[in-house]
């Protein structure tokens, strides 16, 4: 009976699970907050500068952020993100705004009410306006677009009119004035030309008891809503300097999500084909917790409000990814303990409990990539980081505590004691009598010989590298405007367009280049890349002007030279701290030698995929650096299990005493743990080309980094990291007289202790 119920406690779990997850998850999906590269919308990095030239303090930082939120209300945009960068900078977000050029206008105008005389004193100003008191409306008389103002105290507003109309004709004029930033085109400030300053005057010849004002002019309805607009949001107290920005349009932001989900959708279930194919019954439990995994991401994602972006997006398909390595590592170890003999139930526990340090390790090392990705990242990566971080965490609790929860109960209900369920024939089996340890176990790979070829695996990659340095020498790298600042306009057509069509259209709008890109499954989407950045005004003008001639906003970045600048230097620190943060991590958990190792490879593949792009001409933006720390995740985690693997079996021999004996660990070590690297990498790999084939562009160089990355990284961490281990460890046989010098450390769950 106590077996039946372990199979009825595994019905009852999932179908609670499934329910819940199903009655549920349209509700979760409707919370998920996405990203203005998802809906569309408009993205400004402001430096803030003292109309004084004056220290920027924090206050006059929190000022502006509020004045610029009071500004953001005026378009009822949900749930803006307005937040401070550095000492002097402001990041406005507003994603799913449709007048995206009214809003550029609006972030950064200055126009400062005030009521003079004739004399051009100021009788009153800005402040004594009742806050939200300004609206745009009709005379009564004659249906004329006008503005109207709601002043604060009615009694000023009579001493100020009780002092005008004392005075003669010709002096008793009450003027209202509007002082524009200079160089902003606005609709206001247009409408007041030549004298943008001066918006009316009216003679006052009584003491007017009231708060109402009325700005009367040539104006257009667009003008006062303009005009109102801004009266409201108040004077900015500083110059704010754009030195990025982004804009993109609703049918991008659609078209990205559509298929960069399709391309999810079509990648995971691919896995779950393969993991039931493959691992059987685990194969059926990795399907469950996965599930899981994505359900629980999502409500994660929106408990902590985060915005979920397109590179969020494939964070969270890279992290179903590393949650199948955890299942992966776990299946292959119940495996081999099958093969030697042992009982299914004797198996999952000795397999659970081997497998957990390597997942752990791996999980760690790639939460530091993640973490240094935040720090150093902007806007789009560190979203990118947050949902990786997420997905580390959470992969841990489904595919490591939730699989061998429901794993072990059907384990231990009795009925599934048949190999076969996790893929192993009786015939394949060693009887227990035999006494066979998994390092006798035969492998797919037996026929290769990875210490005896390790010269030529470092002749392979030193040529490798060589060649590489040739090709950065020669064709560079395609830098995107991420980091050497610029303009960069992308143009979407309702039908296929040639290179030449576009150049020549360029040049017709008055802002010609030859630096022109086709891409997009029907060859109808344009990018084009300026060196220099454009103005807010240009910007205006450049999508307002294709908008008109192809029906559609066009996305527009700008970056200036010190935001590239600062991208390239993050850009290398990041990638440095990870660096020594790995190197720490390996040394700290398994030894100094192997830390070097893993270094090398992690160099090795970096630089094998920054040559690669610049050869193919791929364009590099903050994007790659993504792909790039993603890919030092993953080459640290292949890297960490072999090692794991050659640590566990050395320590299972008393004394190694030969360099040969040393070399047929390691090379039986590496054998064994193939079949998990080449599956692991191969599950990654068809998310990968799902994203690549079927995914957005915008995200396409990101999936082929991804690409390259795996698979180097998959050669480097078995033929490079592992070899280099072991030269440095022949080294110090020779200075221990032969011996492996063995220390003591505790594995993660274990109480053995390890080389």
């Amino acid at each position: 009976m106590k077996l039946v119920n372990r199979i009825i406690t595994f019905i009852l779990v999932v179908a609670l699970l499934f329910t819940g997850m199903g009655t549920t998850v349209q509700g979760v999906l409707d919370k998920v907050k996405l990203g203005l590269d998802l809906q569309g919308g408009f993205e400004v990095l402001y430096e803030v500068e003292t109309l004084d030239d004056s220290e920027v303090t924090q206050q006059i930082l929190t000022d502006t952020t509020n004045a610029l939120n009071n500004r953001v209300n005026q378009f009822g945009v949900s749930e803006p993100s307005i937040e401070v960068e550095g000492e002097n900078r402001i990041r406005v977000q507003l994603a799913g705004l449709d007048d995206q050029s009214s809003a550029r206008e609006l972030l950064s105008s200055t126009a400062e009410l005030t009521f003079r005389d004739v004399n051009d004193k100021v009788l009153l100003d800005g402040n004594d306006l009742k806050e939200g008191g300004a609206n745009a409306t009709f005379h009564a008389k004659n249906n004329q677009p006008i503005v109207t103002l709601t002043l604060k105290d009615a009694n000023k507003f009579a001493e100020v009119t009780g002092e005008i109309s004392a005075r003669p004709d010709g002096e008793n004029l009450l003027v209202v004035w509007l002082d524009f930033e200079e160089g902003v085109d606005s609709y206001a400030a247009e409408a007041l030309k030549p004298n943008p300053k001066f918006a009316s005057a009216a003679s006052v010849g009584e003491v007017i008891n009231s708060t109402d004002v009325e700005i009367s002019g040539s104006f257009t309805v667009e003008e006062t809503k303009s005009l109102a607009s801004v009266l409201n949001a108040g004077a900015l107290p500083v110059k704010l300097t754009e030195i990025f920005s982004t804009s993109v349009g609703a049918q991008f932001g659609e078209d990205a999500l559509n298929s960069t989900v399709l391309a999810g959708v079509v990648g995971v279930l691919a896995i779950f084909v393969f993991m039931l194919l493959y691992y059987r019954l685990p194969g059926f439990i990795s399907v469950i917790t996965l599930s899981v995994f994505a359900y629980l991401v999502l409500v994660v994602f929106n408990g902590i409000n985060a915005v979920l972006t397109l590179p969020g997006i494939a964070a969270i398909v890279l992290g179903i990814g590393m949650a199948v390595d955890a299942n992966i590592l776990t299946a292959e170890r119940i495996r081999e303990e099958l093969r030697i003999g042992h009982t299914v139930k004797e198996a999952y526990k000795l397999g659970s409990k081997q497998s957990l340090s390597a997942i752990i390790d791996a999980q760690l090392t790639t939460l530091l990539a993640a973490i240094v990705l935040f720090y150093f990242g902007t806007s789009s990566v560190k979203g990118f980081a947050t949902t990786l971080s997420i997905s580390v965490v959470l992969s841990f609790v489904t595919a490591v505590w939730g699989s061998r929860m429901l794993l072990g109960l059907l384990v231990n209900s009795g009925y599934f004691n048949n190999p076969a369920w996790f893929g192993v024939a009786r015939s394949k089996q060693h009887k227990p009598e035999e006494e066979v340890s998994t390092l006798d176990l035969t492998t797919k790979f037996d026929r290769f010989n990875f210490v005896e070829n390790r010269k030529k695996f470092y002749t392979f990659s030193f040529i490798i590298l060589l060649l590489g340095s040739v090709i950065l020498g020669i064709f560079r790298l395609n830098l995107g405007i991420d980091f050497v600042s610029g303009t960069r306009v992308d143009i979407t057509a309702d039908k296929a367009i040639t290179q030449e069509e576009m150049i020549q259209y360029l040049d017709e709008i008055g802002h010609p280049n030859e630096d022109v890109i086709i891409s997009g499954e029907k060859q109808n989407i344009a990018m084009v890349r300026y060196a220099e950045d454009f103005t807010q005004q240009e910007t205006l003008n450049i999508k307002a002007q294709i908008k008109k001639d192809f029906g559609e906003e066009p996305n527009v970045s700008t970056v200036s030279p010190v935001v590239g600048k600062e991208l390239v230097k993050n850009a290398i620190y990041a990638l440095s701290i990870a660096a020594i943060g790995i190197v720490i991590y390996v040394a700290f958990r398994f030894e100094w030698r192997m830390g070097v190792g893993a270094i090398a490879s992690l160099l090795h593949d970096i630089f094998f995929i920054v040559a690669i792009f610049s050869f193919l001409r791929l364009e590099v933006d903050i994007t790659f650096v993504a792909a790039v720390l993603t890919i030092v995740g993953y080459s640290i985690n292949d890297t960490i299990v072999t090692f794991d693997r050659i640590r566990e079996n050395i320590n299972r021999h008393e004394k190694i005493t030969t360099k040969e004996e040393l070399a047929s660990i390691v090379n039986k070590s590496l054998r064994q743990t193939m079949g998990r690297s080449v599956n692991t990498v191969l599950t990654v790999i068809i998310v990968v080309i799902a994203l690549i084939a079927l995914g957005a562009p915008s995200i396409q160089n990101f999936s082929i980094a991804l690409l390259i990355g795996l698979v180097t990284g998959m050669y480097s961490s078995i033929c490079i990291a592992a070899q280099i281990w072991y030269s440095l460890k022949v080294r110090e046989m020779k200075k221990n007289d032969g011996t492996v010098v063995k220390k003591e450390k505790k594995q993660w769950g274990s109480d053995e202790p390890v080389v």
